[in-house]
């Protein structure tokens, strides 16, 4: 089994008084991890899903008596893709509150639903985590950094999720396996969503536009919806873990975007699933766009796990000089250029530095990209 950075983060946390939830797309390792976790500390467990009809009507109308007498003498109440189970969050207060000696434990693959049930019944009352594929410094720890560079190719075309990485001669049967049967499941398990074509299409357009500017006026256009479709449709593409977005920095330049967004990939091999393209790098035409997404979703997973709270940006002008990332905190300004052909000369635009001098800037390139992502 890879180590993963959360376990250790989430083992300081059982019977502290608190529910454990713990949010990811479906396939990174979310069940593995805390079946682990749970197998280390030998406790009596419980182990339900969200997924079975019958669990989800037995939780979502649930007295403390009965939940008492449902769990008996198990110490751990593990609930699998909790998100799932109407009024769950109403359930595990009843848990916390009422029911000091059990450890409640929570999956949730999508947090549309989950967390919207679930912050204002829980507020205080949960240690909350985020699980994604495997990072760049967790495959370090396994094999070290030298064997992890050699596959940065791997990285870039297939990505990082558990099941991919353990069996790589299955790669695009198992991206494919992921894309058309579980990437949507989480939306269109929602009443009002019956649409499945849009979204792929939706998903689609939005790939082929990693690392670029996203209009969804244009994306409307293409796949034959209106922008508040378009813009709904992301909002949950996010909230089920498929992408996340990067806003465009601006303060102080008259002709910088303003409101402008990219959309990323919390995994390349999905996007390249998506697009229907693994071909290798070297026959490939958006090579600077997937070593962008790869730096930029690692990073992002960088400082979840390493607890540092930043504002991510991108930075372009109507003139088309553009920076990649921006990374604000309260006294800093980070700024970083990704090139991937080192040969190709790169630089931070003067318009930049001139009105930001006090920004540190730096190029990452395939030589020095393991210390802009290793913890």
């Amino acid at each position: 089994m890879i180590t993963r950075t959360t376990i250790q983060s989430i083992e300081k946390r059982p019977f502290k008084g608190k529910a454990i939830l713990l949010f990811g797309a479906r396939q990174v390792g979310k069940t593995t991890l805390l079946e682990y976790l749970i197998n280390i500390r030998k406790e009596k467990v419980l182990h339900v899903s969200g997924d079975e009809p019958d669990i989800r009507s037995l939780l979502s109308s649930i007295t403390s008596t009965e939940l008492k007498s449902y769990i008996g003498d198990n110490t751990i109440f593990f609930i699998d893709e909790a998100q799932r189970i109407p009024n769950i969050g109403l359930t595990l207060k009843l848990i916390t509150d009422k029911l000091k000696n059990i450890q409640v434990i929570a999956t949730g693959s999508s947090s549309f639903e989950m967390a919207n049930e679930m912050n204002e019944p829980l507020t205080g009352r949960k240690f909350e985590f985020n699980l994604f594929p495997l990072s760049f410094q967790e495959m370090v720890n396994h094999h070290g950094l030298l064997e992890e560079k050699r596959q940065l190719e791997q990285r870039l075309i297939y990505g990082s999720y558990p099941e991919v990485i353990s069996n790589p001669q299955d790669s695009q049967e198992l991206l494919n396996l992921i894309t058309d049967s579980y990437l949507y499941k989480d939306i269109l398990m929602l009443d009002s969503l019956k649409r499945p074509k849009l979204l792929e299409k939706i998903l689609k357009a939005l790939a082929l536009q990693v690392g670029s500017e996203v209009s969804y006026n244009e994306i409307a256009q293409l796949v034959g919806a209106d922008k508040g479709t378009i813009d709904k449709y992301v909002h949950l593409f996010e909230q089920t873990f498929v992408l996340f977005s990067l806003p465009s920095f601006s303060r102080n330049v008259r002709n910088e975007l303003k409101k402008s967004k990219k959309i990323y990939f919390y995994d390349c091999g999905v996007r390249n699933a998506i697009v229907g393209n693994f071909n290798k790098l070297q026959n490939r035409t958006d090579v600077g766009s997937l070593w962008e997404n790869y730096l930029i979703s690692e990073r992002i997973k960088k400082h979840h796990y390493n607890g540092f709270r930043q504002q991510s940006y991108f930075w372009r002008t109507t003139q088309q000089q553009e920076i990649d990332l921006i990374e604000e905190t309260n006294d800093t300004l980070n700024a970083f250029e990704f090139k991937w052909n080192e040969t190709s000369k790169a630089k931070i635009p003067k318009t930049f530095t001139n009105n930001y001098p006090e920004a540190e800037t730096q190029i990452i390139s395939p030589s020095n990209y393991h210390n802009f992502l290793q913890l």
